[in-house]
C-alpha cells in the first residue's frame, strides 16, 4: 500500500479538502515524501466508481536536483489536473503516486521498486537526473511497465541502454548538437567544453565534440566539474590558451555557479560563451544578473512569445504554468523546460493509452505499440510544437530554439525544425 502520509496534518488538504495541491507537494522536502497518491476528493465524486489509473512519478524533490524536480512536478500535476477535469482517460481518473528519489540512485531504485510491488502503479512518468534514470530503467523493464522519461537527457537512454519499455518524448544531446553546431562553427573554430561530470554531462560532451568536428571545428580541451561544486574556480582557472569559444554543459545551481564564476575570472569576456540552455533557465536568471549577458544557448523550450512559440496554445500553457509556479515561489519564475517536458510527457502517455484502450499492466505491449511512431501535433497537449516519437529507439525529435540572453531576457535567434535535428538510431532492443 501507499505510505500513510495522508494521515498527517499537513496532507489533509490533498485528500479531504480537494484543494489544488501545487504548494503542498512541490514545497515538501525529502523527509515528507515517500510515495503519496494525489486525487482531490471532488474529482473522486465526479468519476463515481471508476477505477483510477495509478501513474507513478519518481522525481528529485530534495538533494542536488530538487530545484528542477519541483518545477517538473508542477508540469506533471498541471497535465493530470487538465486530463481529470476533461473526464480522465476513457472515463477513468488519474491518481499520481509520487516518490522523492532524494537525487540518489540507490534511493530511487528502492522507491521505484516499491511503486511497482506495493503501490501497483500502471505506468510511470518521470525521471530527472540521468544517473537515476539509468539506475531505474531495469526496474521498469523487469516489471513490464511503460516508463515515460520526462527530463533525463543522457544519450545512452535511447542508444546503448535502450529497452522496449522506456520512451523519451523530449530531445537528447545528439539532436541538440546537430541543431546547434552549425551556429557554433560560425562563432569560432576552436572550442573548450566544460561539463557536469556525470552521465548526462559526459554524453553531451561527446555529442558536441563529434558535431563540432563534423562542422570543421576542433575541441581543444575539456573540463569536467563534479555535480554540486560550490567553488568551480580551481577548475575554471586552469582553462586558458588560444581558442575561440567556451561551451558549458550544466544545470540548476551549477549553471548559476559557472555563469557567475566564469564571468568573474574573465573567461566569458576572453572567449565566445555558449552552452546548454539549462545554464540560464528562467529560474536562474535573477542569480546570474548581467553576468550571463551575451550567452548563446540552445533549448527545446524558452518562455517567450516569439516565432513558433507565439501561439494560442503556448499562451495558455504559459499563463497556467506561471500561475502555479508563483504559488510555490514568490519570485514568480517563468516556466522552464522541466515544466514543459513533464506536461507533454503525460499528454503523450494519455494519447497512447487511449489509442491502445489501455486498462491494466496486462495491456503494456499494446500501449508500447501505440506509442511507437506517435506523431504529436502542436496543440493544447503539445504547446512546444510538433514531435515525432521514433519507433526504432523510442526517441522523440522536436523543434530546437537557439537564442541569446541580454538584460535578463531571452532573444530568439533561430528555430531549427525537428526534421533538421534527426540523427540515425543507435538502439538494438533486447529480444522479448
Amino acid at each position: 500500500m501507499t505510505e500513510k502520509l495522508k494521515d498527517e496534518e499537513w496532507a489533509q488538504d490533498i485528500w479531504y479538502r480537494g484543494k489544488v495541491t501545487r504548494r503542498r507537494i512541490v514545497g515538501w522536502g525529502g523527509g515528507a515524501i515517500g510515495a503519496i497518491m494525489l486525487a482531490p476528493a471532488p474529482w473522486r465524486a465526479a468519476f463515481g466508481a471508476a477505477k483510477p489509473y495509478k501513474i507513478g512519478s519518481e522525481q528529485p524533490l530534495s538533494g542536488a536536483g530538487a530545484a528542477g524536480g519541483k518545477t517538473a512536478l508542477v508540469g506533471l500535476q498541471m497535465a493530470v489536473d487538465r486530463i481529470n477535469h476533461m473526464g480522465g482517460i476513457m472515463g477513468r481518473p488519474i491518481e499520481l503516486v509520487i516518490a522523492d528519489d532524494e537525487s540518489k540512485p540507490d534511493v530511487a531504485r528502492r522507491k521505484t521498486q516499491k511503486m511497482v510491488e506495493e503501490d501497483n502503479i500502471d505506468v510511470h512518468v518521470g525521471g530527472f537526473l540521468s544517473n537515476i534514470c539509468l539506475a531505474c530503467m531495469p526496474v521498469w523493464e523487469e516489471a513490464k511497465i511503460v516508463n515515460m522519461i520526462s527530463v533525463c537527457l543522457d544519450t545512452t537512454l535511447t542508444t546503448s541502454k535502450c529497452n522496449r519499455y522506456s520512451f523519451r518524448v523530449h530531445d537528447y544531446a545528439p539532436a541538440q548538437a546537430v541543431a546547434f553546431s552549425p551556429m557554433l562553427a560560425k562563432m569560432g573554430k576552436k572550442w573548450h567544453l566544460a561539463y557536469a561530470d556525470y552521465s548526462w554531462g559526459q554524453s553531451t560532451r561527446d555529442a558536441y565534440a563529434d558535431e563540432i568536428k563534423k562542422n570543421g571545428g576542433e575541441v581543444v580541451g575539456t573540463t569536467g566539474i563534479p555535480l554540486g561544486t560550490a567553488d568551480m574556480t580551481p577548475f575554471l582557472s586552469k582553462i586558458s590558451g588560444n581558442f575561440d569559444g567556451l561551451f558549458g554543459i550544466f544545470f540548476g545551481k551549477d549553471g548559476v555557479t559557472i555563469g557567475n564564476q566564469a564571468y568573474d575570472l574573465g573567461l566569458t569576456k576572453k572567449y565566445k560563451w555558449a552552452g546548454d540552455g539549462a545554464i540560464c533557465e528562467s529560474v536562474n536568471l535573477p542569480a546570474l544578473g548581467n553576468k550571463i549577458d551575451g550567452f548563446v544557448a540552445i533549448n527545446r523550450y524558452i518562455p517567450i512569445f516569439q516565432g513558433a512559440l507565439d501561439t494560442p496554445y503556448h499562451h495558455r500553457f504559459f499563463d497556467e504554468a506561471k500561475k502555479r509556479l508563483a504559488e510555490i515561489d514568490r519570485s514568480g519564475p517563468l516556466p522552464d523546460r522541466y515544466v514543459q517536458s513533464n506536461y507533454e510527457a503525460m499528454n503523450a502517455l494519455k494519447h497512447g493509452m487511449e489509442m491502445s484502450s489501455f486498462a491494466t499492466r496486462e495491456d503494456t505491449m499494446k500501449l508500447i505499440e501505440a506509442l511507437e511512431g506517435l506523431e504529436m501535433k502542436l496543440s493544447d497537449d503539445f504547446p512546444q510544437g510538433d514531435k515525432t516519437l521514433r519507433k526504432a529507439d523510442h526517441q522523440a525529435f522536436l523543434n530546437e530554439f537557439l537564442y541569446t540572453v541580454n538584460g535578463g531576457q531571452f532573444h530568439l535567434l533561430e528555430m531549427v525544425p525537428k526534421e533538421k535535428t534527426v540523427v540515425l538510431p543507435a538502439c538494438k532492443f533486447p529480444a522479448a
